[in-house]
């Protein structure tokens, strides 16, 4: 911390850092509580996309989370944000309980192809679809390329390698808009008027979220819940700023050590 500036904001990732699908990591509740007694300001960045913002916020307030609609940036928005400043029609590969952050957007005779995380779509006619779209020149845009992530019955495939598979079958690459992509940060961080030196962000995702935010020029805390896999510290250069058991140890850790 020498040498560095003050906290003003504290970024958290949803998904293996607070909750598992339905159920809350132990303590993460009250955690929350303590951290917005600090002079920080706190959001939450998310790269799910398997079901739209008004979903998640009831998720996390059935769980008794305390947080407001407002403070969640989803990789979804910032999806919708792109094809919207492009003028695109986009082919929406996303699960029918995200469509919603897509509404109002023109998808007829579709000339982009958006991936997110879409298990019922995954099929060879709606893969082959956007196939034939990107060889003929849509942009190719990736809500996220994580590899996988962590769900109550164990790891599963996230829209990673389908992107993969469908930028290796038409020789094109796609554009990607969530984490670990430093534009994601950033653009939190200039909404709240705060530079990357003065925010930390908290993840189970050592590449995604540490790695990204510290590309971004933020510290970056890997939690051991959720994706996390032993080892996961050394996957990333450099390493987490700190590597935590949960996300109630990275809030002891920050208002012992820095914000108090």
């Amino acid at each position: 911390m020498s040498g560095r500036r003050a906290l003003r904001a504290v970024l958290v990732d949803l998904s293996g850092t607070l909750h598992i699908e339905d159920t809350a990591v132990a303590g993460a509740q009250e955690a929350l509580s303590r951290l917005r007694q600090a002079a920080v300001a706190v959001r939450f960045v998310t790269n799910t996309t398997k079901e739209c913002k008004r979903n998640l916020l009831e998720r996390l307030r059935r769980l008794n989370f305390d947080l407001q609609e407002e403070e969640i940036f989803t990789s979804l928005s910032a999806a919708r944000r792109l094809v919207e400043q492009n003028h695109q029609r986009p082919l929406l590969l996303v699960e029918d309980s995200a469509l919603e952050d897509f509404a109002g957007l023109d998808t007829s005779n579709p000339n982009a192809v958006v991936v997110g995380l879409a298990p019922q779509h995954f099929n060879y006619q709606t893969l082959n679809t956007a196939f034939r779209l990107v060889l003929e020149g849509a942009p190719l845009v990736a809500v996220h390329k994580a590899r996988y992530y962590q769900r109550g019955d164990g790891l599963a495939l996230g829209p990673g390698p389908f992107v993969a598979a469908l930028e290796y079958a038409s020789g094109r690459s796609a554009v990607v808009v969530g984490k670990p992509q430093e534009t994601f940060f950033t653009q939190v961080l200039s909404e709240l008027g705060c530079s990357p030196g003065e925010a930390v962000m908290i993840g189970d995702d050592a590449r995604d979220d540490v790695g990204g935010a510290q590309n971004a020029g933020m510290r970056g805390i890997l939690v051991r819940t959720g994706k996390y896999r032993a080892g996961d510290e050394s996957r990333i250069s450099p390493g987490p700023y700190l590597t935590c058991d949960s996300f109630p140890d990275a809030v002891d850790h920050l208002l012992k050590d820095h914000l108090l």
